[in-house]
């Protein structure tokens, strides 16, 4: 692979506004940014006049992409989301599961394995279960018929078959206290969701290591201003970190304002939580083996009738990509870019222990992806 030089891009790292200023990457990496930054014989110079470098977006919330979902478990599958990602300027994801069989979800580890074998489009990170360990009550699109109680071992079976960095969970089902210091000492990221906890759950599930909220405040108990839930804990606590679905149907954008103003720009992470048919058209979709209708931008489990009073919503996932969310994050928070990028990316690096990427500085691995003025990905 050629070195690269690139020129006349506005430069953004996280907490930092480098202005117009070169960058230099040798064999995969950061060599020199700035004066220090200097082409050589051979260089694959990339002319980015009016264009912004930034670090890769990265999504360690996403259930797949183009019609194929991860629980496909297929190679397939994995390439065609992966080269999505990667076009939607996301550079590493989480493989995410659903809440499926042990089996199922095996065979979407070895389904990683393989592709993190040669690649071809954004970088696997690792894997993500999203369930099988959730409240019944509060399951929305996860199939109830394959949900279970905490159980550390389930999670270390897949972990031997390829990492799992994340496990979402209720922290008040039995067990589950157990289950995430267990978790957290083999050094996987636990997070709460699909979830009725009180905020003294989640006060315990915290001290015993849960340290995310998933999609934040979607499948939770709303704030309540005398019986405080889970939400109110995550707003408060400035050690965790919260997930935000920024496509403007799973939260509001006062809400949006009220995490960014209560969490800062330090413990707040924007993911897509798309299914398979992100990119795809409005039509008829599964979602671990659930029907999932999408009609203008919004999927819903086909066979849940709406209820606006309902706590937990039959919306199932976005058709989001992540670009559109990012934007919508950077219009609704007013944030710099600076401020902004870190929950795109470096946020979620590294709360789940990754510190080789996200920064645009020396020696950092160069994921990196140039935006037009509306923030879209482009290619020079």
């Amino acid at each position: 692979m050629r070195d690269l030089f690139i020129i006349g891009a506005r430069v953004i790292t996280p907490g930092r506004d480098l202005g117009v200023v070169p960058v230099r990457v040798e064999c995969g990496r950061i060599a020199a940014v700035g004066a220090d930054a200097v082409r050589r014989e051979g260089d694959r110079v990339v002319e980015a006049d009016g264009l912004t470098l930034v670090p890769g977006f990265v999504d360690i919330h996403s259930h797949g992409r183009g019609g194929c979902d991860f629980c496909d478990a297929t190679d397939k599958a994995f390439d065609t989301i992966a080269r999505g990602k990667l076009s939607d300027g996301v550079t590493g994801f989480l493989a995410t599961g659903l809440t499926r069989p042990e089996e199922e979800l095996a065979e979407m580890c070895r389904a990683a394995e393989r592709y993190n074998s040669h690649g071809g489009g954004a970088t696997c990170l690792g894997v993500h279960l999203e369930g099988p360990f959730f409240n019944a009550d509060m399951a929305g699109a996860q199939n109830p018929a394959y949900l279970r109680k905490p159980d550390a071992e389930f999670v270390k079976r897949l972990n031997a078959i390829s990492p799992v960095r994340k496990v979402s969970l209720a922290p008040e089902l039995d067990g589950a206290e157990g289950c995430i210091r267990e978790l957290t000492a083999a050094g996987i990221v636990v997070s709460g969701g699909h979830s009725s906890a009180d905020y003294d759950t989640f006060e315990r599930a915290r001290a015993a290591g849960m340290t995310h909220l998933t999609h934040f405040c979607n499948a939770m108990m709303p704030i309540h201003h005398l019986r405080p839930t889970m939400v109110t804990g995550g707003l408060l606590a400035d050690d965790v970190f919260v997930e935000i679905i920024t496509d403007g149907v799973h939260l509001s954008d006062p809400m949006i304002r009220l995490i960014a103003k209560a969490k800062g720009p330090d413990r707040v992470m924007i993911i897509t939580d798309a299914m398979c048919a992100a990119g795809e058209p409005d039509g008829m979709y599964s979602l671990g083996g659930l029907r999932v209708k999408v009609e203008n931008g919004r999927a819903t489990l086909a066979d849940v009738p709406y209820d606006p009073k309902a706590v937990v919503s039959n919306v199932a996932g976005s058709v989001a990509l992540f670009p559109d969310c990012f934007r919508r994050f950077v219009r609704v928070t007013g944030w710099p870019l600076h401020e902004a990028i870190k929950a795109a990316g470096f946020n979620q690096l590294r709360s789940i222990g990754i510190a080789d990427r996200g920064e645009i500085a020396v020696g950092q691995v160069a994921d990196l992806v140039l935006l037009d003025e509306e923030l879209n990905p482009a290619m020079p």
